[in-house]
């Protein structure tokens, strides 16, 4: 036996097709004239770079196409490594940027050491300049000399990266804590749920939604600084594109350097535009 058919609704009114025809060619004319003027701006641009004087030289300098295809195998692979390099430092400031997030939201006088602690962190690596932290981060531990520090340049490139941007993911979460209302504390308290439990089920969760943004710009700053640890001797992206440039006489593999960066921030900016768009909408309807 089929199963029943839903009746259909009734048929949209003149006025309401009348509607849906018009908004339909708005959005048809808004999508076109914006297409028309980023071909037109797009034209302007290229005209005037390509019509400078030291167009010529700076074609042969920064867009060799055949010292790009020659550089792109070692820039790749050194690319590899920043990708390894941030994922391990993503997870790694995420971990401490949150437990110095909560540190600094412990109440008591009992917990002001560990409060003190975690406001020295944030304000002095937040004021420290990440390329002087990878400096005396990436040559003052080797030169203690002690047992189980590490040498490695991407090691030690990796620590830096996450000491420096959990400072500032750090204030990123506690400002989604202190965002939650405390009636979600005292009800969580009134079911009986202990300090931990609270923060843990009621408040993190929700102090996370309330930051998502935010925090996916900063890891969005982090896919561009993890191509600072080159200063340190790891040949990742930029540093292999060093090599290439120094071999070539040549600024051709920093372009592919950076346009290969380029591609791998859209994808992270793009999931960062949406979920605040989705965060905006959000907080309309409620």
């Amino acid at each position: 036996m089929s199963a029943p058919v839903a009746p259909a609704g009734p048929p949209p009114s003149p006025l309401a097709r009348e509607r849906a025809a018009y908004h339909r060619s708005r959005s048809r004319r808004s999508t076109i004239i914006a297409l028309v003027s980023t071909v037109v701006f797009a034209a302007l641009l290229v005209g005037a770079v390509v019509g400078s004087p030291g167009w010529p030289r700076v074609r042969e300098t920064f867009l060799d196409p055949d010292i790009a295809r020659e550089s792109l195998p070692a820039v790749l692979s050194g690319l590899w490594l920043n990708v390894r390099v941030l994922v391990v430092a993503e997870i790694g400031v995420l971990v401490l940027g949150l437990l110095v997030a909560v540190l600094r939201t412990l109440r008591g006088p009992v917990f002001f050491p560990l409060r003190a602690l975690a406001t020295g962190w944030v304000d002095l690596f937040r004021g420290v300049p990440l390329l002087v932290a990878l400096y005396l981060i990436g040559f003052g531990l080797p030169a203690l000399r002690l047992q189980g520090i590490p040498t490695d340049a991407a090691v030690l490139g990796t620590i830096t990266l996450i000491v420096v941007y959990s400072a500032y993911v750090a204030e990123v979460f506690r400002a989604g804590i202190e965002s939650v209302h405390p009636s979600q504390r005292a009800a969580a308290t009134s079911l009986g749920l202990s300090y931990r439990q609270s923060l843990r089920l009621v408040v993190l969760p929700q102090a996370v939604r309330n930051v998502l943004p935010p925090l996916l710009n900063d890891f969005v700053a982090l896919q561009k600084d993890v191509g600072l640890i080159s200063v340190l001797g790891a040949v990742d992206a930029i540093r292999a594109a060093q090599i290439e440039q120094a071999r070539a006489f040549n600024f051709t593999p920093y372009v592919v350097a950076a346009l290969l960066f380029v591609l791998l921030a859209i994808p992270t900016g793009r999931i960062a535009d949406a979920v605040a768009r989705r965060a905006g909408r959000a907080r309309s309807a409620s």
